[in-house]
């Protein structure tokens, strides 16, 4: 594989592209964003920010302007785009071929493209997706987990669009393990008098990693599903006492499997 090719594979290792792949491959065919958009049903400004990411993940420009003629001008996509179409098609020909020679393949292999630092993902299912207001460019997405517990992502209404958020939908809920505290079983009921906002996850101690100013702890959530997080000093947590995370909504990251 040649370096233009590599590069184009970045672009590939999210599972969270495929929505804008299609709107690459619609305005190849339509040389329009914004018709791409209507036929995708998303708003004209969430087929620019998938059009910009995936050239920001891939490091080409995918798609030029094109002006003047009978049309006013339009969108062309490269030739660059083009064969990260062509990547795409191939890969996912390879993917369902060796997924059929596995009886539940596909279950297993959710998530298996997404490269992330974030040490924290778990699957969840799409409870409700609701704007915080009329004018409120972010959205509220509540979500269960595999374990039955439930969060509340933040995100915003593009990112909304572009993952086609509805109830029922299989998701990966993301976060890094800094951006989760945890603190004892009784933490929740402390913070929840002063009124501190989050999501509240309860859990047991599988796990801790002494520091010099903090602990790296390991929580086992129903469902068996394993939270990290960080422990401030001093602490009384140990292995198989109770705990409690915190996670704030704007923390977390959505990804289709």
């Amino acid at each position: 594989m040649n370096n233009q090719s590599f590069a184009l594979t970045e672009a590939l290792g999210h599972t969270i592209s495929d929505k804008r792949l299609e709107i690459l491959r619609r305005v190849g065919q339509s040389s329009s964003i914004s018709q791409a958009a209507r036929e995708a049903g998303i708003s004209y400004k969430a087929a620019w920010q998938a059009l910009d990411t995936l050239s920001n993940l891939s490091g080409w420009v995918l798609v030029e302007r094109t002006v003047g003629g009978s049309g006013g001008g339009g969108a062309r996509v490269t030739l660059q785009g083009l064969e990260l179409l062509a990547l795409a098609d191939a890969l996912n020909v390879a993917r369902q071929q060796v997924l059929a020679q596995f009886a539940g393949g596909a279950q297993l292999a959710g998530g298996l493209g997404l490269k992330t630092s974030m040490r924290n993902q778990l699957r969840g299912e799409v409870l409700t997706c609701e704007p915080m207001g009329p004018d409120d460019p972010m959205v509220l997405v509540a979500l269960r987990l595999s374990g039955g517990d439930r969060v509340t992502a933040c995100i915003t209404r593009e990112s909304a669009e572009l993952l086609a958020l509805q109830a029922g939908l299989a998701m990966l809920v993301l976060c890094k393990a800094t951006a989760v505290a945890v603190g004892a079983a009784n933490l929740l009921e402390q913070t929840q008098k002063e009124g501190v906002q989050g999501n509240w996850l309860e859990g047991r101690v599988a796990r801790v990693s002494r520091g010099a100013r903090r602990d790296e702890v390991v929580l086992t959530l129903s469902g068996d599903l394993q939270l990290v997080g960080f422990a401030e000093k001093p602490n009384n947590l140990r292995v198989g006492s109770r705990g409690t995370a915190r996670v704030d909504g704007t923390a977390l990251v959505l990804a289709q499997i």
